[in-house]
């Protein structure tokens, strides 16, 4: 189980259509699933895409608002299979701090059916794997077996998540799992930075709290409080489930309605969620300058500012953008400060999109003695790039990156899969591999410079991580 940060680069977004899913085959499936509301059940499937890059892709709405994505690859022998929940550390108060990442610990620990050896030695049997991890704004629970265990991995998945029991047992034990997590991350400095950095720029806005929560938040935090949490945002209508791999859509439906009947997640009909909204608009800090004094060898520094939201028509010249500045070791920091002057092994830049607001930032891992240069190079490049702008040759070499990233990040069933739920659940639809492409290549000079001039102009903020004291450094 992990925390995750955004993709600088998320392949999935909303497509151009506003009505909603374009889909070139439309027919409403019986199905012999019954919900509590008693009677026969419908559920409406789409088939969304027969995408030459990769395999049919459908959608299946069941009447509970819990949505069902697969893509077919019939030459994989494996299926990567996940439950994705709208929910992450953003939907917590400040006393939850930390209950989104508490829970995805305690789903794995038994329910009425299975005990949690039996959950893990289940899926090891056969050879695969099962993880979770939790974000800002979802949390995923994921399998990855042969083809032919996918039965086995859904209704082991569906189970645990639908129907956990959470004894006080195992809050406690977890508890002491997650302080350990805590005081073990605070130990990674180059971890440490992106969360002071973070906080930072959204101070106290949900966005700037650390994903784990804090041992002030943690300790204190009661199975009650967890069981609410757990039974308030897990419902029908904000989960996912997405599978890729060598399937059929029908038999995941089928299956799927089999694992979770008679679960709360077997409930009433509804209407799926609607993707998170992207107001209000996110307030920041102005920017500051934040130390974080310790005895490292090293000096972790990020400096950065407020970005694009993960629905801004800019983000895909800001991909490009990123890349050019600090995507690859082509790239303009990466050349500066590490190949030509050796003052970094580690330099890269990055950009974090959320529903309604985002990041861009650059870091940097240096000797201590070195900070200073190293942020005045950053700081100087950053500048010429706002004001010069880019060529057309590395436009051109930016453009190629995305493309490039994107589609090679394809070639596995747990990126399909992802790319599935993530298209589903942050945008509302799923744009075809040849669209989005399409729009990269119509990423224009002027559409990264105008970007650049705006973004890289802004008040700035720092993290730093290491021996220094707070008024050594000045934004």
């Amino acid at each position: 189980m992990s925390r995750a940060i955004s993709a600088p680069f998320p392949p999935d977004r909303r497509g151009v259509a506003s009505t909603g899913w374009q889909a070139s085959e439309s027919s409403r499936a019986r199905d012999t699933g019954a919900g509590r509301s008693g009677g026969t059940a419908r559920a409406v499937t789409r088939t969304l895409s027969d995408d030459p890059l990769g395999g049919t892709v459908r959608r299946t709405v069941l009447p509970s608002g819990l949505r069902v994505l697969t893509e077919a690859i019939p030459a994989m022998r494996s299926v990567s299979f996940g439950i994705w929940v709208a929910v992450g550390s953003r939907d917590e108060t400040g006393p939850q701090a930390g209950a989104a990442h508490f829970l995805e610990h305690l789903l794995f620990k038994g329910t009425p059916k299975r005990t949690a050896l039996e959950i893990s030695s289940q899926i090891e049997a056969v050879g695969g794997e099962t993880n979770a991890f939790t974000t800002k704004e979802y949390t995923c629970y994921y399998a990855r077996v042969l083809d032919e265990d996918l039965p086995l991995a859904i209704d082991v998945m569906c189970d645990l998540v639908a129907d956990s029991l959470l004894e006080p047992a195992d809050v406690e034990t977890e508890r002491g799992v997650i302080l350990e997590e805590i005081a073990m991350h605070d130990d990674e400095p180059g971890d440490e930075v992106h969360d002071l950095f973070v906080q930072a720029v959204y101070g106290d806005h949900p966005l700037g709290r650390l994903i784990s929560g804090t041992a002030e938040t943690v300790t204190p935090m009661t199975r009650r409080q967890i069981q609410s949490f757990y039974r308030g945002r897990y419902t029908a209508p904000q989960i996912v489930i997405a599978a890729a791999g060598n399937l059929d859509h029908a038999a995941v439906v089928k299956l799927v309605r089999q694992a979770v009947r008679g679960t709360p997640l077997d409930s009433d009909p509804a209407g799926p969620a609607p993707h998170r909204a992207a107001t209000p608009a996110v307030r920041t800090k102005p920017a500051t300058t934040v130390v974080e004094p310790k005895e490292t060898e090293q000096a972790h520094v990020i400096l950065g500012c407020p970005g694009i939201d993960r629905l801004d028509d800019r983000r895909f010249a800001l991909g490009v953008l990123n890349n050019v500045l600090g995507g690859g070791m082509s790239s303009r920091l990466f050349q500066e400060i590490r190949e030509q002057r050796g003052l970094a092994y580690s330099v890269y830049s990055y950009a974090s999109q959320y529903a309604d607001t985002g990041l861009f930032a650059v870091y940097a891992g240096c000797a201590p003695g070195k900070v200073d240069e190293v942020l005045a190079l950053t700081r100087a490049e950053l500048a010429r790039v706002a004001a010069d702008g880019l060529t057309e040759a590395e436009v051109a070499r930016g453009k190629g990156m995305s493309k490039g990233s994107f589609v090679l990040g394809l070639e596995d069933t747990g990126s399909r899969m992802s790319r599935l739920a993530k298209g589903e659940l942050l945008y509302g639809d799923l744009m075809p591999v040849d669209e989005l492409l399409r729009r990269v290549d119509e990423v224009t000079v002027e559409d990264v410079n105008v970007l650049a001039a705006e973004l890289l102009s802004r008040p700035m903020s720092l993290a730093v991580v290491g021996p220094f004291g707070a008024g050594d450094f000045a934004v």
